[in-house]
């Protein structure tokens, strides 16, 4: 199992390219469902979660084509898919493959609407909390879906179609949207979704099926409005830049200072997260090729943070921050919303010196003047970046283990830091 070592303290200067976001790319991919005319996604980031769910597309029938990127382009556009579902061949999603990746269980809502039948597999637990699919299933019955669950398997019928009705979420799940909004393109007449999620991701895969030729008012807002149609074509599409990677490489340059340019990133997409870091004495400004980060080397100031649906502080960049607040001169206060067990990579942290305290959702962390490296060990996504992050302060040399993890959000993650003068390497298990 690959592992990454740093040698922390390390000031960063340079450029770091964002790619295309993960959380909009997944969804978008299944879009390609919906009609048997070719999809094209353009910066697409090259990800073990989006590779996985290339191999389930391709189980369904959906033939995928990759253009690598080109000599002399640029350097934050990824990968071109090409993706076309002509025939859908297998309507099963089996639990070996949902099982590894939640965000495959969208499936259902395109394979319900264009095929009126399918069989997915549950998704089961998460190391960051239950996420229940329980909105899922409610959206795709008020569109009239038939929906049995037997032997850990949702089992879906709409023999007459599906048909476009008012869905209101009893709370925000950027999941259940995206499947059902994906379903009501090809619903018959209106859908209209109200307390929908507004992250730009979600706009991000609006806006490609408006380009599809399916008309949706409200789009950045929590009411959609569709108006489904009995086909739909193909189209082209620029996945947008992914801001929690975005979020990330700030708190990166915040921790161990230096002068970072992101190239390609949006300020739109994080207003609330570039509030709080702000507020830690980070610059943060927007330059032609996206944000320029400086910090002169300063004491961080503490700051409190709760995390919220979009605008509200990302959930996904919690870990990283409470990474940056173990360095700040004072006491913070990180109140997690969202997702229960999202504080496991406190005791790793602790690890390396930072003082955290937990109290049910809330994390209390008083900043230490030194971090020093140590070996820890990854739990989730977000959590194995916290540790990067927290490495690159310490002093000396922390080496992080099921670095796996970062392999599905993070593409190119050494190699990006260590441009920027960060002393960061991968040690293959083999």
């Amino acid at each position: 199992m690959d592992r990454i070592k740093i040698i922390g303290g390390e000031r960063l200067q340079g450029a770091i390219p964002i790619s295309g976001a993960k959380n909009a790319a997944l969804p978008l991919m299944i879009a390609s469902m919906l009609t048997a005319d070719r999809l094209t996604l353009k910066n697409v980031p090259n990800l073990a979660d989006v590779n996985l769910l290339a191999r389930i597309l391709r189980n369904h029938g959906v033939d995928l084509a990759v253009d690598g990127k080109r000599s002399g382009g640029v350097a934050h556009l990824g990968e071109t898919f090409h993706l076309t579902a002509r025939d859908i061949v297998d309507t099963t999603a089996p639990y070996e493959m949902v099982s590894r990746m939640r965000a495959s269980f969208w499936v259902l809502g395109p394979l319900i609407a264009r095929m009126r039948v399918a069989k997915v597999s549950l998704p089961g637990g998460c190391a960051i909390g239950t996420r229940p699919v329980d909105l899922h299933l409610q959206g795709l019955k008020a569109l009239g879906a038939e929906i049995d669950i037997d032997g850990g398997y949702v089992l879906a019928k709409a023999p007459n179609g599906l048909r476009g009705a008012r869905v209101t979420f009893p709370k925000v799940s950027v999941g259940a949207t995206h499947n059902v909004l994906l379903a009501a393109a090809l619903a018959k007449g209106e859908t209209l979704i109200e307390n929908a999620a507004r992250e730009p991701e979600v706009g991000d895969v609006a806006e490609c099926l408006v380009k599809m030729g399916v008309k949706i008012e409200g789009i950045g807002t929590s009411t959609l409005r569709i108006q489904g149609r009995d086909r739909i074509d193909g189209a082209i599409h620029t996945v947008l830049p992914d801001r929690i990677e975005t979020g990330t490489f700030i708190m990166a340059v915040a921790a161990t200072g230096g002068d970072v340019t992101l190239q390609g990133a949006r300020a739109t997409d994080l207003t609330t997260a570039l509030q709080a870091i702000r507020h830690t004495g980070v610059e943060i400004t927007e330059v032609p090729d996206g944000l320029r980060i400086v910090r002169n080397g300063a004491g961080l100031e503490p700051t409190t943070v709760e995390t919220q649906p979009f605008p509200g502080f990302p959930t996904d960049l919690q870990a990283q921050f409470m990474a940056l607040m173990a360095r700040a001169t004072g006491t913070s206060v990180i109140r997690e919303t969202i997702f229960e067990n999202r504080f496991m990579h406190v005791q790793e942290l602790a690890r390396l010196g930072a003082d955290i305290q937990l109290h049910g959702d809330t994390a209390t962390i008083k900043g230490v003047k030194v971090l020093k490296g140590a070996p820890v060990m990854a739990t989730d996504l977000r959590a194995s970046v916290s540790l990067v992050i927290a490495g690159l302060a310490a002093e000396g040399e922390t080496t992080i283990n099921r670095v796996y993890h970062l392999d599905r959000g993070f593409e190119r993650l050494e190699e990006k830091l260590s441009r920027c003068g960060a002393r960061i390497e991968r040690i293959s298990a083999g």
